[in-house]
């Protein structure tokens, strides 16, 4: 079990890693070589231009002017010095909320930290019934609500406490979620023109043999919706087309990689091997292998289009249906447009950054089967990685190691060796174990065949969460409260495990302290290095840039990663709120977490992150909903807890916090929630409205008539091929009109769906 003594070295070591990795980049952020690592999104916006375009060879690597390091910090002030208004116009409103969430933890946990260390303390401190129990503590557990002896009037303290900061959470959710809600709809209200507000997704369309599917929907909302419907666009099943594209362009950067490699050593010729991963088989040229390689999936992907061109198949009952006026697509979006609720199914279109166009091919009545195996898989995937938890609160700890590899007892017994074992260890294993869990979980949401990145994300998320609260939280408190106190447990009745157990419950606030600090003090410093895009954007520098151009391809700023970042974010609130009143030592370390996270993320959305879509800060009421069950799971531990010291008066007083904090849920869930999920009517026809003032020639069906273009269309000759399909099939009768108008797009498409981003379609036409 970690000591103090054991703390203070994991301290210092995670410390001492955050203050190298923020001095590393600190210095490394200075030098022109990687400028474009650490400053991607000004370059992105094209206000920024590379600094090692000029001066001497050696001032194009290195910046020799000693006095900009002596300002080494200043980039501190300046992630902070950005109003919100702005970083809302420069990084989305979707950038600016998240941020929030760490400024929401500061303000939650600031005030409950002094009042804690004020009060519930120096109240658990100045007992010792530790000392005169059988159980396993160190000097930590005696800040803990374990210190307190049963049927103590101390343990009122902790009631007074538990009910005082249950009203300061909720009111500062309920401060938060009036200031975000308000903020989407002023967002809504002053945004510039954007597809997806004139467009509904339409799934489920019922297929007639005498008709196509674009006559249906056409046919269907001339009738329905005879004065607002505008166009559409049907959805075709493009996968396999987008996956051979995608194998093209792999193929062409290998052979532009080995065409480089032979020019600059002209003596030997490049060579690969055919087999899997090119580690086996026969040995081949290379520049001769990828140029036939490419030439054979350019004549696939011909016929591939050429079939979908043709094929009735490849059309899907599945339509992108645009509208005259906000007002209208808003109605047909939150409406039901036909008897049988399961045809003509309407919602929201995701903007068209947003689209995650393979899940549009799937068809509509396997989504039901494909979550309910997705839900049956997350269970499993769920309970089974008990084991390995329970093998980590085994063998991580000093007591478990010297039982499996006793001939390792003289070298761990050393005092330093000793600590940094017990304090850091144990937070290091359980973060390997996370390492490839979001990508794990980002599959299964894919496969459930949802149609929008940021729904994608926002579903990864909660499988994320309920991961991280069973496993990581439930899961070590109990395994790790179970192997600590196994002694005990021996020489204890039946009767009197609850008691040790619900003793030990507290004192698992060590193990979560050295997590703390390894995944949130060091990961977060570790954060704003970006070494690996740093290395791979020298690898590609040196291997693949040849101009400009690709010297902007090989700069790859990513975004927020929301599906993994959320749920620890929210495992750090579980953590603050459980614990703030059971052992109050750790909230100091949730603070540090907060603060220090808050001013890394703001750097890195100002400078680095290129955010791929724009929700309007719909994932809000998710993250809300995670804040209230953690509350609740808190409150329901201490409930626990005072029962085993058998204070029978202040549980049944506690009783009341939970039912009020599931009230407050759902009074701001009916009061504010809407606004995340529906366009308010009115809002939609005062923009209408104004717009038809600004703009009375407005040309808005070109404006939206290529919005929703499959991406794989949207560039070069595969966007010619498309169109020229598309006259055939207009002649045909099979669709509206598709001529696209526009060819220009964001520096930087989804990296999930290519598409460009609404500002890239023409205004006015």
């Amino acid at each position: 079990m970690a000591t103090l003594g054991d703390i203070g070295v994991s301290a210092a070591f995670n410390i001492l890693s955050a203050f190298i990795f923020l001095f590393a980049f600190a210095i490394l952020r200075l030098q022109p070589s990687n400028d474009r690592v650490y400053f991607p999104k000004w370059y992105i916006k094209g206000v920024r231009c590379s600094p090692s375009r000029s001066g001497s060879s050696v001032n194009k690597f290195v910046n020799l002017d000693f006095r900009s390091y002596v300002k080494f910090l200043n980039w501190i002030p300046e992630a902070l010095k950005m109003p919100e208004p702005e970083l809302i116009d420069h990084a989305g409103l979707d950038s600016a909320v998240y941020l929030r969430i760490y400024l929401l933890g500061l303000k939650i946990f600031v005030p409950i930290t002094f009042l804690a260390f004020a009060v519930l303390v120096p109240v658990n401190w100045t007992n010792s019934t530790l000392e005169k129990s059988n159980i396993i503590f160190s000097d930590i557990d005696k800040l803990s609500i374990s210190n307190i002896q049963d049927k103590s009037p101390r343990l009122w303290t902790h009631l007074v406490m538990a009910y005082a900061f249950t009203f300061w959470v909720c009111y500062v959710l309920l401060r938060e979620y009036e200031i975000i809600s308000t903020m989407r709809l002023h967002f809504l209200a002053s945004a510039p023109r954007r597809p997806d507000r004139f467009t509904v997704l339409l799934r489920n369309v019922p297929l007639d043999p005498d008709e196509s599917v674009s006559e249906l929907v056409e046919h269907f909302f001339l009738v329905n919706h005879p004065d607002h419907y505008l166009t559409h666009k049907v959805v075709r099943n493009a996968n396999k087309l987008a996956k051979l594209v995608k194998e093209r362009k792999s193929k062409q950067n290998w052979l532009v990689y080995n065409q480089l490699k032979y020019n600059r050593h002209s003596s030997e010729r490049p060579t690969r091997k055919t087999g899997f991963l090119g580690l086996c088989g026969d040995k081949v040229d290379a520049i001769a292998y990828y140029t036939s390689e490419i030439d054979r999936l350019t004549k696939e992907e011909a016929l591939e289009r050429e079939r979908i061109k043709n094929d009735p198949n490849a059309l899907m009952p599945a339509a992108f249906v645009s509208f005259k006026t906000r007002w209208g697509a808003a109605v047909c979006a939150q409406t039901q447009q036909s008897r049988n609720p399961t045809l003509w199914l309407t919602e929201w279109a995701p903007e068209p950054r947003d689209v995650y166009w393979d899940n549009l091919a799937i068809p509509f009545v396997s989504l039901t089967i494909r979550r309910l195996i997705i839900a049956v898989a997350l269970f499993f995937l769920t309970f089974f990685f008990m084991m390995p938890i329970a093998f980590v609160q085994a063998f991580a700890n000093i007591e478990g190691i010297e039982k499996a590899a006793p001939f390792l007892k003289p070298v761990i017994e050393i005092k330093f060796l000793k600590s940094l074992i017990q304090g850091v260890l144990p937070g290091i294993v359980l973060k390997i174990f996370l390492i490839f869990l979001p990508m794990i979980l980002m599959l299964m949401s894919k496969i459930e065949g949802f149609t929008a990145i940021s729904v994608l994300e926002r579903r990864s998320a909660g499988k994320y969460y309920i991961f991280l609260l069973v496993n990581v939280f439930l899961g070590s408190v109990i395994t790790g409260a179970a192997f600590e106190q196994l002694n005990s447990f021996m020489k204890q009745s039946a009767k009197a495990i609850p008691r040790i157990i619900g003793s030990a419950i507290p004192m698992k606030a060590t193990f979560f302290i050295t997590f703390i600090m390894v995944d949130g003090w060091a990961g977060i410093a570790g954060e704003i290095l970006r070494l690996k895009p740093l290395i791979f954007y020298h690898l590609k520098n040196i291997f693949l840039v040849k101009t400009e151009k690709d010297r902007d391809e090989a700069m790859d700023p990513g975004s927020v990663d929301f599906a993994s970042n959320e749920p620890q974010i929210q495992l750090y609130f579980l953590l603050g709120l459980v614990y703030m009143v059971v052992t109050p030592i750790l909230l100091p370390f949730i603070v540090v977490f907060f603060g220090l996270a808050f001013v890394v993320y703001r750097h890195q959305i100002i400078n680095v992150y290129n955010q791929q879509y724009e929700s309007g800060a719909a994932f809000w009421p998710h993250v809300h909903a995670r804040i209230i069950t953690a509350l609740v799971i808190f409150q329901i531990i201490l409930l626990g807890l005072l029962g085993t010291k058998k204070s029978a008066q202040s549980t049944a007083l506690l009783i009341v916090l939970p039912v009020l904090t599931i009230w407050f849920h759902f009074f701001c869930k009916n009061r504010y929630e809407p606004a995340f999920v529906r366009y308010p009517l009115q809002e939609a026809m005062m923009k209408d409205t104004l717009e038809r003032a600004k703009e009375p020639n407005l040309n808005l069906k070109a404006y939206l008539l290529n919005a929703y273009l499959h991406p794989v269309f949207k560039f070069g000759d595969d966007y010619s091929d498309y169109n020229a399909a598309d006259e055939d099939l207009e002649q045909e009768n099979l669709l509206v009109p598709t001529k696209r108008q526009s060819r220009r797009n964001t520096p930087l498409p989804s990296k999930y769906s290519g598409s460009a981003s609404p500002s890239s379609l023409p205004e006015v036409i």
